[in-house]
């Protein structure tokens, strides 16, 4: 059997003042729902991501409640970035053994807010070591920060060339409806920017927005171009940046090696890219552990025009968690929501010139902790 994805949708993201975690998720879910002309009522099958602005225990159940679902299949998940990639891999895997014919993928969060500084800095504080990393005060940034420095000496590659990234992703958010940031940036204002954790400056950072997500995956792939997951792969070599391999990314080189024969192809095949960008230099290393690019090369490549939406291969072509922003689960599934969106044409004025048949999305969790692989194809 086959699962396709028969609709996404992800909310505007940015400051949205009101906003609670169901009511973003409401709105997300509406939607999806009337794209694919279902009712409740088909809905056998609910996955909810977690909200740090809403720790409830039983997260799915309290949302079937409230949406006026009964399914027959229920599940909370968390598993940081890597969680919005994981549902729909668990959704794959319900309607392709028969257990589901029809998932809903939800996930929404007033992170931006809902929740004070210091809260936010306790919850992602989780992320650290209790013992060998929290005490020193380490934060998420600091952590990829530390990578940074890494890659950075590792590879030869230069923070301008991590700038080049935000720039694109700029440039993308600018043209996309609903985009936290949209005013466009250079090289330099990157650069200028204030450091928050050296050598990673405030725009080499995702902003934190207030968003919600959701995606329909079925066992009918509906009216309309039919888009079908194909492959999927996940690996998690570690949870702590202390116990991370020599090589920091190894997990991402796993996964994805794991979609790709599930689906049969090779990164040759690949035309749209959907890769979780946290910071610049989580896009390089992802970029680069995929094979996508070289060592050292992504930011350059970038720049070049590689990636841009009339390049060789287009890049979260919506702009990512770097500039259409960041709120928890839903903030990476605006990356599958664009990615369905070019595959399908309908992504509008920022539509690929290149429709192409397969799209790579992977999902990073933690500190390049938890990785999740999936590739799309436009099956008709």
């Amino acid at each position: 059997m086959t699962a396709y994805l028969r609709a996404a949708y992800a909310t505007p993201f940015g400051r949205q003042e009101g906003s609670d975690p169901i009511g973003l998720m409401t709105s997300a879910a509406d939607r999806v729902l009337d794209d694919a002309n279902l009712t409740r009522g088909d809905v056998d099958g609910l996955i909810c991501g977690y909200a740090t602005t809403l720790p409830h225990l039983m997260l799915a159940s309290l949302f079937a409640e409230s949406f006026g679902l009964k399914p027959t299949y229920a599940h909370g998940l968390q598993m940081g970035g890597g969680t919005g990639a994981a549902m729909i891999h668990l959704a794959h895997i319900l309607v392709t053994s028969g257990t589901c014919r029809s998932v809903l993928v939800v996930a929404g969060e007033n992170r931006l807010t809902g929740q004070s500084r210091d809260s936010s800095l306790q919850t992602l504080a989780q992320v650290g070591h209790p013992t060998r990393e929290v005490p020193t005060g380490t934060i998420v940034p600091a952590y990829y920060a530390l990578l940074a420095a890494r890659y950075l000496h590792d590879t030869g590659a230069t923070q301008d060339d991590l700038a080049a990234l935000a720039v694109l992703m700029r440039r993308n958010a600018a043209r996309t409806p609903g985009a936290h940031l949209q005013d466009l940036v250079t090289e330099a204002e990157v650069m200028a920017s204030r450091p928050i954790a050296t050598p990673l400056k405030l725009l080499d950072c995702c902003p934190i927005s207030d968003g919600g997500a959701a995606v329909l995956v079925t066992a009918a792939p509906g009216d309309g171009p039919a888009v079908a997951l194909t492959g999927a792969g996940q690996a998690h070599l570690h949870q702590h940046v202390t116990e991370a391999p020599d090589d920091p990314a190894l997990g991402a080189r796993i996964a994805v090696a794991k979609a790709y024969a599930e689906a049969g192809i090779s990164a040759a095949d690949v035309g749209l890219l959907a890769i979780y960008d946290s910071f610049t230099v989580t896009l390089a290393l992802l970029l680069e552990a995929t094979g996508i690019s070289a060592p050292g090369r992504a930011g350059a490549e970038a720049r070049a025009g590689r990636f841009n939406a009339s390049g060789d291969l287009p890049l979260n072509t919506h702009g990512g968690l770097l500039s259409y922003g960041h709120c928890g689960v839903a903030g990476a599934m605006a990356h599958v929501a664009e990615t369905l969106a070019q595959l399908r044409g309908t992504a509008g004025e920022r539509q690929i010139p290149n429709r192409p048949t397969h799209a790579l999305i992977h999902g990073d969790g933690g500190v390049l902790s938890s990785h999740v692989s999936l590739v799309l194809e436009r099956v008709s």
